[in-house]
């Protein structure tokens, strides 16, 4: 029996996980910002559910969230970062709320729980931090800015912590799921005020209206190889959910190597030459 931390568990990755965990006898300190969604977690399982509302956003919140979890459950033995929505409309469709809101939910309020969870992982003798991000922590698509920095942004993070914690026996998994069939896409994405002059850009309409199809993921299927993540050894740094963004991810990283490649000439012309 493992004890969890997941923040977000009213929809999406983290009701799936919530309930696949619960179901097989695991504790879980579930976060979400109303109870409306998952008044069968609490009715069902008092002694393993332990609900906490919070808003992600809100720092001293995330201070006493992992100082309280920590001193009632002992030990918590995996760190799950889920909280976090999309936003699309290209940078000059941004409002400076809508920059500052994604920030703070997706990348700030990750950093700062990771950030209080770590010296209690270090003298427990151990842990796992699972950071959900996205395949577009690797690739870039237009009228998608904000949620890309964040992304990028929170994996950039991830790479370095996971080598500082290695040697606590604290391990960090970057997970990077492609479209699935839950509230991201289809209740919680936030669009813009979109203007004509990018309406080139405006694809992404398409990929949030169900009657145009839906994504190819299955967020159940998705959870349970989350949380078999945490029974390999050592953690693996990145996970890709999704063979469409497996190969998106692939092609991108080979175009970008590539790129690379050509500035061999360019890079060394740099150099100090002694």
């Amino acid at each position: 029996m493992r004890t969890w931390l997941i923040t977000g568990v009213s929809s999406g990755f983290g009701w799936h996980m919530t309930k696949q965990l619960l179901e097989r006898g695991d504790n879980v300190i579930g976060t979400v910002r109303n109870t409306k969604n998952i008044q069968d977690f609490i009715s069902k399982y008092p002694d393993t559910f332990d609900c906490r509302i919070l808003d992600v956003t809100d720092i001293p919140a995330v201070h006493e969230l992992i100082s309280s979890s920590f001193a009632k459950h002992g030990k918590i033995d995996v760190v799950v970062n889920n909280a976090g929505y999309g936003l699309f409309g290209c940078a000059e469709e941004l409002s400076e709320a809508d920059i500052n809101k994604i920030i703070a939910t997706n990348l700030t309020a990750s950093i700062m729980i990771i950030h209080d969870s770590l010296p209690y992982m270090r003298r427990q003798g151990g842990g796992r931090i699972i950071q959900l991000s996205s395949y577009g922590g690797q690739v870039a698509y237009p009228a998608n800015s904000m949620y890309h920095a964040t992304k990028f942004g929170i994996e950039g993070f991830c790479e370095s912590v996971a080598q500082e914690v290695a040697q606590f026996n604290i391990g960090v998994t970057i997970v990077e799921p492609g479209g699935a069939r839950t509230e991201f896409r289809y209740g919680s994405a936030h669009v813009a005020n979109l203007m004509p002059e990018y309406d080139s850009c405006h694809g992404f309409l398409n990929m949030l209206d169900p009657s145009k199809g839906l994504a190819p993921g299955d967020p159940a299927k998705m959870a349970s190889r989350i949380i078999e993540s945490v029974d390999k050894s050592p953690a693996p740094l990145r996970m890709v959910l999704g063979s469409q963004a497996l190969r998106a991810t692939i092609e991108r990283l080979e175009s970008r190597i590539a790129d690379y490649k050509t500035q061999t000439e360019l890079a060394a012309s740099t150099d100090v030459k002694e």
